[in-house]
Order: structure tokens, then C-alpha cells, then sequence
């Protein structure tokens, strides 16, 4: 265990520790870093920049994530029918999104969605139509879309393999009883997905509030200030942080976001070991 209690030490543990330690300190023009208690948390809690940036996450992640795992949950449904043709060709190209590194999958769907070259501006000149994608209104959408490519196959393993964990014996027994196929799925499979799909909504949670990548890449292709640097609140603390020499303050916001997304993950988990001891 020593091995891995010591890389656990140095790149989580002391990271963490140091994070928090930096956010009770402030950098002054003069006489350089001082502590100041919760200054910066209380100067987070009336920053609107940071509460904008947590409602686009927040919006983001209720819409996203129930998207995500409702296709992931039907492709592993379709995957344990047995009726599926080309089962290994199908697990396998859906879950390669997942092994395609996020920023190089903000590179190739910014180049899709580009309104004046890719696919989405191919086809504004095929149609003789102007589709943008990328324009504020959709944009959060547009980033949406990449995040569902990306993990959806990911998911889709997670459900399928406790799904492959169901008897046989039980289909065949419910079948014998007269069961249908919907039956079968709503009674049998479905229960059994209850513990899987409180993982996944865990993990879809605590990436949707950690979103950087995706429109860190795209704010160099989308026109105007549609994503700004305070666009989610990982990129406001970057910004913060690399660009405007704050780098407690961005601290304090990522110790505040962290706590966010504990309690509520902590609320998901809660809620679902409810809802298994039914």
C-alpha cells in the first residue's frame, strides 16, 4: 500500500490542504501576502460572475445528464436484448468516444460545428441555409452534445455490466409466466439498474460541474464573447488564477465548488440508498 498512500499523499492530500491554506491569505500591492480569514469567501458569495458561471453548470448538468444516461441506458438494454446484430462492433464504437481525449474531441466537433467550414458549413452551403450552432443562444446545447459523444459509451459499459449480472434463469422463469419483453425490462432489468445508475449520476454530476475543457477549446472558434472567462466556474478559477495573479481567491472559489459538489453528490447517494432499502 505504501506506493500508492505516498502518490495519494503528494497529488491529492497536500494539494488540497495547500489549496485551502492559500485561500484564507491575500496578495496586496503593499506588503505582499497577508492573511485575511474569509475575506475571499465573502467576497465570493456576492461575486456574480462566480453565481452566473454555477447557474450555467447547474442548468447544464439538469439537462445534460439526464439526456446522457437515458441513451446510455437504452443502448445497454439494446446490447442485453441478444437481438442486437454486431454486439462487439456496437460496445466497442460507442464506448470510443470515451478513449478520445476531451480536448481533442473539442477540436474535431468545433470544426464540425463551424459555420463557415466543416459539416455545419457544408451543409449552410448545400442548403443555401445559415445554421449557426455556436451562437449564444445554443451554445451551451452545442457543448452539451460534446459531452454526451464522450461519455455516453462509458456509461452504457457501466449499465450493461450490471445488467450482465441478472441470472439468465430469471428471464426464462418470467418468460414461462407469461411475461412480454417490456415487462421483463421494467421488472426485471430496471430494478437492477437502481445501484449502477446512482454511480453514474454521481460521476455525470461531478463532471458537469468540473466542465473546462470543452469551451475552453471553443472559445477561440465561437464568434464574439459568447463564452467569457468566467464561463463555468473551473474556467474563472484558471482565469483567476493564471491571468489575473488571484491565485487565493481562485482558491476560495474552488474549495466553495468543491463543497457544492459534495453535498450534492452526498444528496444522490443519500437518496439512493433510500431508495434501495424500499
Amino acid at each position: 500500500m505504501w506506493p500508492f498512500a505516498l502518490v495519494f499523499l503528494l497529488v491529492f492530500v497536500i494539494p488540497i490542504v495547500y489549496a485551502v491554506y492559500i485561500s484564507f491569505f491575500q496578495q496586496k500591492m503593499i506588503g505582499g501576502t497577508v492573511f485575511s480569514g474569509f475575506a475571499n469567501y465573502t467576497r465570493l458569495f456576492r461575486d456574480g460572475q462566480f453565481w452566473s458561471s454555477v447557474r450555467r453548470v447547474a442548468l447544464f448538468t439538469v439537462v445534460q445528464v439526464p439526456v446522457m444516461l437515458a441513451l446510455a441506458a437504452l443502448m445497454a438494454l439494446a446490447l442485453d436484448s441478444m437481438r442486437l446484430h454486431g454486439t462487439k462492433f456496437f460496445r466497442i464504437s460507442t464506448f470510443l468516444p470515451y478513449a478520445v481525449p476531451a480536448v481533442v474531441s473539442a477540436l474535431i466537433w468545433g470544426f464540425v460545428y463551424g459555420a463557415k467550414y466543416g459539416l455545419v458549413g457544408s451543409l449552410n452551403s448545400w442548403l443555401g441555409v445559415h445554421i449557426d450552432v455556436l451562437q449564444p443562444s445554443v451554445l451551451l446545447a452545442a457543448i452539451g452534445n460534446i459531452n454526451t459523444w464522450e461519455f455516453t459509451g462509458y456509461n452504457m459499459l457501466i449499465f450493461y455490466s450490471s445488467l450482465s449480472t441478472i441470472p439468465h434463469s430469471l428471464y426464462e422463469a418470467a418468460a414461462i409466466d407469461g411475461a412480454s419483453e417490456w415487462q421483463i425490462v421494467k421488472r426485471v432489468k430496471m430494478p437492477e439498474l437502481k445501484g449502477s445508475l446512482a454511480i453514474t449520476v454521481i460521476f455525470s454530476i461531478i463532471g458537469s460541474f468540473q466542465l473546462f475543457n470543452e469551451p475552453s477549446i471553443l472559445q477561440n472558434m465561437v464568434p464574439g464573447n459568447a463564452i467569457t472567462t468566467y464561463y463555468t466556474p473551473n474556467m474563472y478559477a484558471y482565469n483567476l488564477s493564471f491571468s489575473g495573479n488571484q491565485s487565493n481567491y481562485a482558491a476560495a472559489l474552488a474549495i466553495v465548488m468543491a463543497v457544492i459538489t459534495m453535498g450534492i453528490a452526498y444528496a444522490v447517494q443519500l437518496n439512493s440508498m433510500k431508495e434501495q432499502m424500499k
